[in-house]
């Protein structure tokens, strides 16, 4: 049993890591099926660029509008805003407010740079685009001291359909092929440099050590979790309660509930202050003396949603 707890808490504390390794492998995965059974190169100069570009770059930008789709980061920093514009920065620190976009940013961008590189490394893509190219200058370089035929043929060396040499063509497939790779490890690389500038840059100015740095990040993921189940719990009560009330026709039972100041007051982000010792809003909101306890007589929320607004 111990032997097991230890294994259990090893995955957990590289959970990270192995989420990391998962979306690696679903992104390898789903270049294979783009590649393999949906990606048809036309072979033509009209078609060939923007069809292998599409296939290149339109799945990164799907994945990056879904990382920042289920960034709760962003929302956390966003919801509201049109109302209090504040929110964005809160007490004025615009610099604060720059370095949580580029956090948010960069957390969604680990997913479009895993699938451009995936996708260089393998080539298909980009064979097809640059092959479509009819710019003078990249065109020379891939027929330079060849014939005539080269130029006119190039948009169809991605295909069986070329009329050059087989040699020719496996030359200039290569070419691409290196092409490719190239630029997919220049990516890979730039990518691991600035993750590791930035995260010493990060523990740099870190307020803190790192040990407690450490303890921190081990709070919020119990806070996040214990947050999760709590807020099961109190709405599968409040649930209840509202249903007997209304099946039983009375009154409903009196229900503690955090005041929409309470609620606010949690869901901004966290910054933290050498005067307190705190490592969320949860935590500095709940050490206050001077919470408002006066309960909500009525939800604020939306009329546009269907519900009333205070």
């Amino acid at each position: 049993m111990d032997n097991f707890q230890t294994i259990l808490r090893f995955f957990m504390n590289q959970k990270a890591a192995i989420g990391y390794s998962f979306m690696a492998l679903l992104t390898l995965g789903g270049e294979r099926v783009f590649s393999m059974v949906s990606f048809q190169c036309p072979c033509n100069h009209d078609q060939n660029f923007t069809y292998g570009l599409t296939f290149l770059l339109g799945p990164a930008a799907v994945l990056l509008v879904l990382g920042l789709f289920f960034s709760s980061k962003l929302w956390r920093l966003y919801t509201g805003c049109c109302l209090n514009p504040m929110k964005l920065c809160p007490r004025g620190n615009c610099f604060n407010c720059l370095r949580v976009f580029t956090s948010i940013f960069t957390g969604a961008c680990v997913a479009p740079v895993m699938w451009l590189s995936v996708a260089l490394l393998n080539g298909t893509f980009y064979e097809c685009a640059i092959s479509g190219l009819n710019n003078n200058l990249v065109v020379d370089v891939f027929c330079k001291n060849k014939t005539m035929k080269c130029r006119e043929e190039l948009a169809q060396v991605p295909c069986d359909r070329s009329k050059l040499s087989n040699v020719e063509r496996m030359e200039l497939l290569l070419m691409f092929r290196a092409q490719s790779q190239i630029l997919g490890w220049c990516i890979i690389i730039t990518a691991a440099f600035v993750g590791l500038l930035g995260t010493c840059y990060r523990n740099c100015r870190s307020k803190v050590s790192y040990l407690q740095l450490t303890f921190s990040k081990r709070y919020l993921e119990k806070e996040k979790e214990y947050f999760d189940a709590f807020a099961v719990d109190y709405a599968t009560k409040l649930a209840q309660r509202n249903l007997q009330s209304f099946f039983e026709n009375r009154d409903p039972d009196p229900f503690p509930f955090p005041n929409h100041k309470a609620w606010e007051e949690i869901s901004a982000l966290y910054t933290f202050s050498r005067s307190e010792q705190c490592y969320s809003t949860l935590q500095r909101y709940v050490e206050k003396t001077d919470r408002d306890f006066t309960p909500e007589k009525r939800p604020v929320l939306d009329m546009e949603h269907g519900i009333e607004m205070r």
